[in-house]
């Protein structure tokens, strides 16, 4: 090096052993080290896997940018799911493709549109046959926290996209939906698990984690510019009193996994006073106490009590504007709130005021209910694909679902003990020659469901079962997983509101109600007071057509008159069907067989068919939860006095039954 610091030779040659040997031991540390925005592990050999895949380094990297949550780079929420596709992961991914298109989720009201890269109305179908073959797909949903300033969200995201596969070294293949219909606008974005060389994809779990929303975050604050001070402390001063988690208490559950007290320190005046009063704040809810002055000790479990408000006040501001969009009031002393389900033992019965999305991430999904109790009840019900479609307006019973071994498990594992660890039909109508064969029927149903839904027992070719010494406790943990995804069962009492059951020349709600031991109470208020009028309206009706009698003050139903009511709707329903089909109804007698094409449901006033067609003629038999996942196969059934028992094509060792 000269006396002229712009002079340098530099000087070529191989690093001296001993010394460039410590030199890229110390610097592969250090740059690690720095990449990681973290101290020097004590142990550099640690492996936990988050730097295996694409866009390690650059996670790592960007995440060691992060400053204080106030700091003034846009906030920009990502979550991410990744879907491992197997051999049905095609059709659920084409129903959560028809999903976030739905009806109503732009700024107009109109179905969602899907773009890609370059078009602006892309192929949905294409993109998902492209990848039908893929191990697995990423989904994103990423949300600005001031999302609405933009106009259109489709440049953001793509530059998104860009931005990654700059990171992740690999062209990307996606498609993307913008959703308006939430207090924040967001975007849903689907990956294809595939590179640009046809291997499968695999980021790093550092890019997952901190990488994406850098860039989010980068690309959104250069949009949108930085925020500015007042921005920042607005924002603040509004989480001082928030009941819910906010960016200051986040601070200080970090403060607090060092020392054991936090108190409000901050070279900026302004930060340091809100924190003090926001510490006022989490005292006087419960969640915090002063030991000194100015030292406070946070309340275990406070994390997860403020979530749980900041959940309670989103309910309640959901309820709100669903029942203002049905002009409804809310009326806060009269209405009650389940945030997490039914009481063990306990009953909902009421009409769905709405349905909706809890958890667009995990598509678990809630009913809001208008109660014949009176109030309005939020009842989360899982997964939405665990719960079928439910008519608007219906009429629902809502019960809690229970985790246990069922009786039916124990007889299965009795009978599979007798036999050597096999259960099949024979062996059971052997141990038990009084058994039914509906009753035995509902034992190879609940293998079937188990063996279909979580792979617990194994069918042999003859159709037979395989039952393991440990079949109960396979039995409840299916019963856990089960729950999990539907924590409620959902009855469907009347398809059609209540109010137009009232004259309904069918067996209705109403009138199952009205001959039920076990009444559901009214109140005088809401959608009790609703049913009520039905009932009466109902009565009269009933006495008017002369299938009822009034004695006394009681309404007595004649002899004959729920047949012949249950009978007018069928063939009301058959005739319709036979106008719009072309086709012939068939009425089917006690110990006929029944056979043809499970093609539809139709919903009555009373009750719900399955419409089974041939070529020139169909019929109708009572709909059963069973069908669904049966449509548009071949079907056989034997009516009997206690209902039909059915088989539906053919699978391997013999029929499945229903």
């Amino acid at each position: 090096m000269s006396g002229d610091e712009e002079d340098f030779e530099p000087r070529l040659g191989r690093m001296r052993a001993a010394r460039g040997k410590k030199a890229r031991k110390y610097l592969g540390r250090l740059l690690a080290a720095g990449l990681a925005g973290r101290r020097l592990s004590p142990d550099p050999r640690r492996f936990d896997g988050s730097r295996i895949g694409r866009g390690s380094a650059n996670g790592r990297l960007l995440s060691s940018r992060g400053g204080r949550d106030w700091n003034a780079s846009r906030r920009v929420v990502v979550k991410t799911r990744l879907v491992r596709l197997g051999s049905k992961g095609v059709a659920a991914a084409r129903a959560h493709l028809k999903y976030i298109q739905r009806d109503g989720v732009t700024r107009e009201g109109e179905p969602g549109q899907l773009y890609n890269a370059r078009e602006d109305l892309a192929d949905g179908s294409a993109f998902l046959n492209r990848g039908a073959g893929d191990r697995h797909q990423f989904r994103f949903i990423v949300s600005v926290e001031e999302g609405d300033l933009y106009d259109d969200l489709r440049p953001f995201v793509r530059r998104l996209m860009t931005a990654m596969e700059d990171d992740l070294g690999t062209k990307l293949e996606w498609v993307a939906v913008d959703h308006f219909n939430t207090g924040h606008p967001h975007s849903h974005i689907m990956l294809r698990g595939k590179d640009d060389r046809g291997e499968n994809l695999v980021i790093a779990r550092d890019y997952i984690a901190h990488g994406i929303r850098a860039r989010a975050s980068e690309i959104a604050t250069l949009d949108l510019g930085p925020k500015t001070r007042l921005e920042i402390e607005t924002r603040l001063r509004r989480d001082m009193s928030a009941e819910r988690l906010t960016e200051i208490d986040r601070q200080f559950l970090r403060a607090a996994e060092r020392l054991p007290l936090v108190s409000a320190k901050d070279k900026d005046p302004v930060i340091q006073t809100l924190q003090a009063g926001r510490l006022q704040k989490l005292g006087a809810m419960g969640l915090a106490d002063e030991i000194a002055p100015g030292q406070w000790r946070l309340e275990d479990g406070m994390q997860k009590t403020l979530e749980r408000m900041g959940e309670q006040g989103d309910i309640i501001r959901t309820m709100q504007r669903e029942m203002t969009a049905r002009s409804r009031a809310l009326a806060p002393a009269e209405r009650v709130i389940h945030d997490t389900g039914l009481a063990a033992g306990e009953s909902l019965v009421g009409k769905v005021a709405a349905r909706g999305l809890a958890d667009e991430y995990s598509d678990r999904h809630y009913l809001i209910i208008d109660g014949v109790d009176g109030r309005s009840h939020y009842v989360p019900i899982g997964r939405g694909e665990a719960v079928g479609p439910i008519p608007a307006n219906a009429v629902v019973r809502l019960s809690p679902a229970t985790a246990g071994v069922r009786e039916a498990d124990r007889t299965i594992a009795a009978v599979a003990l007798a036999n050597g660890g096999r259960y099949d039909v024979a062996a059971h109508q052997a141990q038990d020659p009084s058994a039914s064969r509906d009753f035995i029927e509902s034992h190879v149903r609940r293998l079937e469901a188990m063996r279909r839904l979580a792979r617990v027992v194994d069918r042999a070719n003859d159709g037979s079962w395989a039952i393991g010494s440990d079949h109960l406790a396979r039995a409840e943990r299916y019963e856990r997983d089960q729950i999990k995804d539907r924590p409620v069962a959902v009855e469907i009492l009347s398809a059609v509101p209540v109010e137009r059951l009232a004259r309904a020349e069918a067996v209705t709600w109403l009138d199952r109600e009205a001959n039920s031991d076990d009444r559901v109470p009214l109140r005088d208020h809401g959608f009790g007071s609703e049913v009520r009028a039905a009932i009466a309206i109902r009565q009269r009706w009933l006495i008017d057509a002369e299938l009822a009698d009034e004695i006394g003050e009681a309404v007595v139903y004649r002899k004959g008159a729920l047949a012949q009511l249950q009978r007018r709707e069928l063939l009301r329903l058959a005739q319709r069907l036979s106008t719009e089909l072309g086709k012939r109804f068939e009425e089917v007698a006690i110990g006929e067989r029944i056979t043809g094409r499970l093609v539809r449901r139709i919903d009555g006033a009373g009750a719900s068919y399955a419409v089974i067609e041939k070529a020139k003629q169909f019929t109708l038999v009572p709909w059963k939860p069973v069908f669904e996942r049966s449509l548009g196969k071949d079907v056989a059934g034997q009516l009997r006095e206690g209902g039909v028992s059915w088989t539906f094509g053919r699978s391997r060792g013999g029929p499945t039954i229903a």
